[in-house]
């Protein structure tokens, strides 16, 4: 039973990032944390976490524990619950990891009417405005748009959304509309900064043909929502995926731009490990979600607006 609890601790500093906010999480002190990380590196003869002063980040035995530690207690859950006759109610811990925008305006409150369906299952919702790493964070779940970063992960695809380039009816009538992407290179533009692009590169497809454009702008952020806002008040033209601004592209304070050419896949999908699929809590979770984006997955003519 201690190799089970100490599973479960390892487990719940990779969730939290660090030793200070596994330590408040836990109910105990830092020192206490670390004293227990070293002794269980000690009983199991190897590094499970590199330290530094600002982070932590798991070595190559510390994942394997970690994933394979998370399938064992998902299984052995399951068995109680085998035994004891109650099988059929779902109950227990579910953690969840969602970008801050998207997580905020659609999983909050389908999470929501979850927790109505299912009240037995304790809900924890972590949202950044970063993509969440599901095994070094110790999620149960993540929501992930666009390509798949890991193909030993399961994947049910929750919603179809698009990457569109818009801007506001006021910035095109003082800049004129792009008629090709390489006129981006001359407008101005409001850059995202994300970890997994190159800053001030835009990649665009229309069938076979691709095209790399460099455009530039004075105005960028982290945050999509303020680029949103900065779009709408005419800054310049900006990416966006398609849920963000679907309502601005109906009542027209935006507009679509090089409509015929696409850029990077965004569709939303909820992955988990493959030995989370066992669990009964990870099965009504994917089956509710499946359910509450079902119309986002059917395409509606006119394409525009299926948000």
């Amino acid at each position: 039973m201690d190799a089970f609890s100490d599973v479960a601790f390892f487990m719940a500093i990779n969730r939290f990032g660090s030793m200070a906010a596994a330590a408040q999480e836990l109910g105990v002190t830092p020192s206490a944390v670390s004293k227990r990380l070293l002794a269980l590196e000690s009983r199991l003869g190897v590094r499970l976490l590199n330290r530094t002063t600002r982070r932590i980040s798991l070595t190559p035995e510390g994942e394997s524990y970690l994933v394979e530690g998370g399938r064992i207690l998902a299984e052995l859950e399951t068995l109680e619950r085998a035994v004891a006759g109650n099988s059929s109610t779902p109950h227990g811990l579910l953690k969840i990891g969602a970008t801050l925008g998207f997580g905020r305006r659609h999983i909050a409150p389908a999470l929501a009417a979850f927790a109505q369906a299912f009240p037995k299952i304790e809900i924890q919702l972590y949202l950044s405005e970063r993509p969440l790493n599901l095994t070094e964070l110790g999620l149960d779940a993540v929501i992930h748009f666009g390509d798949l970063p890991d193909v030993r992960l399961t994947a049910r695809l929750l919603a179809n959304n698009r990457r569109l380039l818009v801007a506001a009816p006021s910035y095109l009538a003082r800049a004129g509309l792009p008629a090709t992407p390489r006129d981006l290179s001359r407008h101005s533009c409001i850059f995202i900064r994300e970890a997994d692009e190159t800053f001030g590169t835009w990649h665009l497809r229309n069938g076979t043909q691709q095209e790399t454009v460099k455009v530039r702008g004075t105005m960028s952020t982290n945050d999509g929502e303020s680029a949103v806002i900065w779009a709408l008040e005419g800054q310049g033209l900006v990416v966006r995926s398609e849920w963000d601004i679907a309502d601005h592209l109906r009542n027209g304070s935006l507009c679509r731009v090089l409509p015929q050419w696409h850029f990077a896949p965004a569709d939303i999908h909820l992955v988990y490990s493959g030995s989370s699929s066992r669990s009964d809590r990870i099965r009504v979770l994917v089956d509710f979600l499946l359910e509450r984006f079902e119309a986002h997955r059917q395409g509606r003519p006119g394409g525009e607006g299926r948000w």
